[in-house]
């Protein structure tokens, strides 16, 4: 009840006013029955966007941090969190991922969508990544089709890191619904699902047109985190020759 209430009274019609959502593809959602909805990841804000303009309630697997923070604002955080169709995971791997994958399955069993970033994490310079193969698995094991819909500038209205985002028309695009029913019973095959991640991916390079980089976002993350690092790290001989405060 809260999501609608969101959606159609408390924050929906502000968000439509100022953003401005265009939309391509719409009709490619389906009108009934469970699908999965994967989307590239720019910003914060494309958990908002893309339920905006879907008829349909959406849930996205959140990570579990935002429901956990403590105090006031962390309440809010959680309250709002929830209002905007989030349910919280433990993203951390291992066994955390197949609780995860369990949580996405029992919301497809109940008819609805499930809204799943691939990359796993924001794109940390507005290219595309590469995809984790959990999206294929889902689609298998629920026998749901898999709808690509892809965020455009969604990073220079909220690029990560800022709090006040910037105002200006959101696009969405969303592609027709992949159909993987060929490789029903083959969720335990690794090419399987990794040729499957791959074509929603490319689907999603396409409507988007963004850069592909055939590398784990979270991992272009570390290196640009381990090349600061570098950078900043003083030469032998630095600190020894800086003056005496």
């Amino acid at each position: 009840m809260f999501y609608w209430v969101c959606k159609y009274i408390l924050i929906g019609p502000w968000l439509k006013l100022l953003f401005r959502p265009q939309v391509e593809g719409l009709e490619n959602l389906p009108t009934d029955g469970a699908a999965i909805l994967a989307s590239n990841h720019l910003s914060f804000s494309d958990s908002i966007f893309l339920p905006l303009v879907c008829r349909r309630r959406i849930t996205f697997l959140a990570k579990s941090d935002y429901f956990t923070t403590p105090g006031f604002k962390g309440w809010l955080t959680k309250l709002f969190m929830s209002g905007v169709g989030q349910v919280p995971v433990d993203r951390s791997g291992g066994r955390a991922s197949e609780a995860a994958l369990r949580t996405g399955l029992r919301i497809l069993s109940e008819g609805e969508f499930l809204g799943i970033y691939p990359e796993g994490t924001r794109s940390g310079d507005g290219r595309l990544y590469r995809g984790k193969t959990g999206v294929a698995r889902m689609a298998l094991e629920a026998r749901v089709p898999v709808v690509p819909c892809a965020m455009v500038n969604t990073h220079l209205i909220q690029p990560p890191g800022r709090v006040r985002p910037k105002i200006m028309r959101v696009k969405i695009s969303i592609g027709a619904p992949l159909d993987f029913s060929r490789y029903e019973g083959m969720s335990g095959d690794r090419f399987v699902l990794r040729s499957m991640t791959d074509e929603i991916m490319y689907e999603l390079m396409q409507l988007s047109g963004q850069e592909y980089v055939d590398m784990y976002a979270a991992k272009a993350k570390q290196l640009s985190a381990d090349a600061a690092l570098v950078v900043e790290a003083p030469e032998p001989g630095e600190l020894a020759a800086a003056p005496a405060a």
